[in-house]
């Protein structure tokens, strides 16, 4: 049985999320023991919410899951890289296909994505 080492980070491994056929970096997450756990069990990517406290299965509320297809593990077994199938197109909240919709330039931020996959006003029926 494969040990991964959540001694680290507080119980918690860092968990890169890639999409399976191009290779884009779709988001960073971290994991705990149970995270893990159902992730090898449904084949469906969980994470560890630090700011909520709890674990959650991405797209439970936006129906944008992650389908895990290949996990790669680092030499010091305490992160990981899951290349995943990526349900409705968006990994990031906010609506973008990805997290990393944004690129430094000088000393601001500016959007390289073209246009956001949903509306997260919509989708999270935000007020």
């Amino acid at each position: 049985m494969l040990e991964l080492d959540f001694s680290k980070l507080n119980g918690m491994i860092t968990a890169v999320i890639q999409d399976h056929k191009t290779n884009e970096v779709l988001m960073l997450a971290f994991m705990n023991k149970e995270a893990w756990d159902k992730t090898l069990k449904t084949g469906k990517a969980h994470f560890y919410s630090r700011s909520r406290n709890k674990l959650w299965m991405k797209g439970e509320e936006s129906g944008n899951i992650q389908i895990v297809k290949e996990i790669l593990v680092d030499c010091d077994i305490d992160a990981v890289v899951l290349k995943i199938e990526q349900v409705g197109g968006a990994a990031c909240h906010t609506g973008y296909n990805t997290c990393f919709y944004r690129k430094v330039d000088g000393n601001k931020l500016t959007i390289i994505k073209k246009c956001k996959v949903f509306d997260p006003e919509k989708v999270y029926n935000k007020k």
